[in-house]
């Protein structure tokens, strides 16, 4: 059984729709929440019914008010100036699953998530980063304006709820500038805004297939001059597969409030606490025959990962004069992580800090900001024995230590851009980005000649940007040309004896772009093209030296072109049923151009781990009453596993549905409810992929991470309006 919830809240514009999700599937043992939590949810729940109670007399006098849909375009983008972003919002987020962060943000045509668990997730744009391993780099990351990417670029999403998330735009490309110009592009997370003038508790509670169970608790405040949301989230599930458990706590404040007339201030704590254990890529016999499997090492090592992630961070606002404004934010990261794997365990912490300062305004005509962004971290890892085969079935055992290693790193990041309308309906941006990038590594383990530490200092580099903007009546038209850089991660820094490679480079790339976005029918069908080319050279090369170890090293160069559509219509069937299909398409032409691998030559093949094409597309079907339809669909074409193409992944439809219904209680409450279904059709399917896999001692390459069988979920959503 299954059901889903959504809900409708108050606001001063009208009501605003907000979603829950909750479900039941396999019954295979009692999970239960902290005592904390059920006391919050308990709590609330007899609130709930009180309010009922005293207010039962009054449902007739009630009166249901028509459902005010915000569309993303009402959302201001983050972009600079005239650059061109991609968002998503509430309606697009409330589709899914509210586990799913992936199938979300695979709505947005040239950005592909590969999702291997809840914690293993790649994030590719326009093939950028289709070669790391795992987890995502290539590309910065913001949170509420704060930068969460860390020292040598590497970003992980998972440390956010995202039932906590307003909206995420995306910048792809080279060209956001003031977000850096790494050649992937920017992602900037927002987290939802406070309605304006209400006090609120929301609970939202899910359940579903593989006994997962989730909740997210926020208590919102808004005043004159003063905002405050605190969100407690639990998430807890057995997953689909071998060793997959998952259980996550988390706690995020924020919170803003104005110092004087022209000053305010804001404040952000993001707190993840999870363990997630790791059930690995499987074999192509295992993935037809059993896609639960988990590898024999893994389940018998009981492989998993425990983070403790903390991100704090202060920003102060001042407002100079109508044309000038200051932002500086401040923040402080840390991370431990401790992972055994079945080659040895990893413990690791991170300490990040740094400082971000921007300045925004008009001169005349013209638009501008510019500014600075300062990032240090400090990371400090070691490896140990995995005994596990020596526990007696328990899993792992930690032994003796075999490294122990330091390396500060620090990034220093210039820009500006200058927006000037040279007509009325022509108009063109200047960018600039200066990155500097240092690493010092030190080995703590060695002594004398074995010591391997050692320091790298990049060059400065420059990153140009330059776009142009043509309006016309219903649509406009852009282009764009910008520079863009990767730095390599910190294993692609290491040869294989753990000493830093002075000859590795920087990935630099220059990127193409021509777009246009029109609205037509009376702004009924929004429609977004573009058309893309870029070239990188000194490609960064992870080659793979054990079961998990990998060296870096530049070898050649790549083309990444594509084309990108988006299509969102709106109709109205009648009086009260609005009906909204849309589509994304992707088109990825991504080669080698030159790539030459020891005696094999690759140059001409298409690009390893990116699907040539991938369409996201679904109906949204609304009735005034409060029912809510959604049915999502997904295509994915083949993958390219080797840099040969000797092999490919399979191409995949994967169709969802979830139907849901919100209403008014009484003034102060309302519900949403809903129940869903994922992969309708029980496709076997590999959710994310590793390339370039090799089996070692005889064994089958692991190429695949199996998504979900047909799974189901559902969930409530009662938001109180004090």
């Amino acid at each position: 059984m299954s059901f889903k919830i959504n809900y409708l809240r108050a606001s001063p514009g009208g009501l605003q729709t907000k979603k829950i999700n909750l479900f039941r599937c396999r019954t295979s043992g009692n999970k239960t929440l902290n005592e904390g939590f059920k006391g919050f949810s308990l709590l609330f729940t007899l609130l709930f019914a009180l309010q009922i109670i005293a207010q039962d007399t009054q449902k007739d006098s009630i009166t249901q008010l028509d459902e005010v849909v915000l569309t993303q375009d009402a959302i201001p983008k983050k972009a600079t100036g005239i650059t061109s972003s991609s968002k998503i919002a509430g309606q697009a987020f409330e589709r899914f699953n509210p586990t799913d962060i992936p199938s979300a943000i695979n709505q947005i045509s040239g950005v592909y998530i590969l999702s291997g668990a809840i914690n293993t997730n790649r994030i590719t744009i326009r093939g950028i980063g289709a070669r790391t391993p795992y987890g995502t780099n290539k590309l910065r990351m913001y949170f509420n304006g704060i930068p969460v990417t860390n020292g040598t670029g590497s970003s992980t999403i998972e440390a956010y709820d995202y039932e906590n998330l307003g909206t995420v735009e995306v910048i792809k490309g080279p060209k956001a500038t003031a977000y850096g110009s790494n050649l992937g592009g920017a992602i900037l997370l927002d987290t939802k805004a406070s309605v304006q003038d209400k006090t609120q508790l929301i609970n939202s509670f899910a359940m579903g297939s593989y006994n997962m169970l989730k909740d997210n608790l926020t208590f919102t405040h808004s005043e004159d001059g003063f905002n405050l949301s605190l969100s407690y989230n639990h998430l807890e599930t057995d997953g689909y597969r071998q060793n997959s458990q998952f259980r996550r706590d988390g706690l995020l404040l924020n919170t803003q409030f104005q110092t004087g007339q022209k000053s305010s201030m804001a404040i952000l704590v993001n707190y993840i606490d999870y363990t997630a254990h790791i059930p690995s890529s499987i074999n192509q016999t295992d993935f037809e025959e059993d896609p639960t499997r988990a590898p024999s090492n893994w389940l018998e090592s009981k492989g998993y990962e425990a983070n403790n992630y903390i991100l704090t961070g202060l920003s102060h606002t001042y407002q100079f004069s109508e044309n000038l404004q200051n932002t500086t934010s401040v923040f402080y990261t840390y991370l431990d992580h401790y992972e055994p794997r079945p080659f040895d365990i990893l413990d690791e912490f991170t300490n990040g800090f740094g400082v971000r300062n921007r300045f925004a305004g008009n001169w005349g005509n013209a638009q501008f900001s510019f500014g600075g962004e300062f990032y240090k971290d400090e990371y400090h890892w070691g490896t140990f024995e995995n005994l596990y085969e020596e526990n007696n079935g328990n899993g792992s055992l930690q032994g003796s230590q075999l490294s122990d290693n330091t390396e500060f790193r620090r990034q220093f990041n210039l820009f500006g851009t200058l927006t000037y309308p040279l007509t009325t309906k022509f108009s063109a941006q200047l960018g600039l980005n200066l990155n500097k990038t240092h690493y010092d590594f030190r080995d703590l383990f060695n002594q004398g000649e074995t010591n391997a530490s050692a320091e790298r200092d990049f060059d400065a580099i420059l990153l140009p940007n330059l776009g142009i903007n043509y309006q016309l009546k219903n649509a406009k038209v852009y282009a764009n040309i910008s520079r863009g850089f990767s730095n390599p991660s910190l294993e692609e820094t290491l040869t294989p004896e753990g000493i830093i490679n002075p000859g590795i480079a920087q990935e630099t790339g220059t990127n193409y772009e021509l777009g246009s976005e029109l609205s037509l029918f009376e702004k009924r069908l929004s429609a977004n093209i573009s058309l893309y080319r870029m070239n990188v050279k000194n490609l960064l090369v992870a080659q793979r030296i054990g079961e998990d170890q990998y060296i870096g090293r530049n070898a050649g160069k790549t083309r990444h072109q594509g084309l990108e559509l988006d299509l969102q219509y709106r109709e109205k069937l009648s009086r009260s049923v609005t009906f909204s299909p849309y589509l994304s398409y992707t088109l990825n032409d991504h080669s080698f151009v030159d790539f030459v691998d020891g005696d094999n030559d690759y140059s001409g093949n298409p690009l390893t781990g990116v699907p040539k094409h991938r369409l996201s597309s679904g109906i949204d079907l609304r009735h005034s009453n409060g029912l809510l339809l959604n049915l999502t669909h997904q295509y994915v074409d083949e993958i390219p596993l080797t840099d040969a193409n000797s092999i490919n992944s399979d191409s995949f439809n994967v169709f969802h549905a979830k139907l849901g219904f919100r209403t008014s209680l009484s003034s102060h409450i309302s519900l949403g409810l809903s129940t869903g279904i994922n992969n309708i059709f029980d496709s076997n399917y590999a959710q994310s992929v590793l390339i370039n896999a090799v089996g070692f001692g005889g064994a089958q390459p692991r190429y695949y991470y199996p998504g979900n069988a047909r799974n189901y979920f559902g969930g409530m959503q009662l938001n109180y309006v004090f």
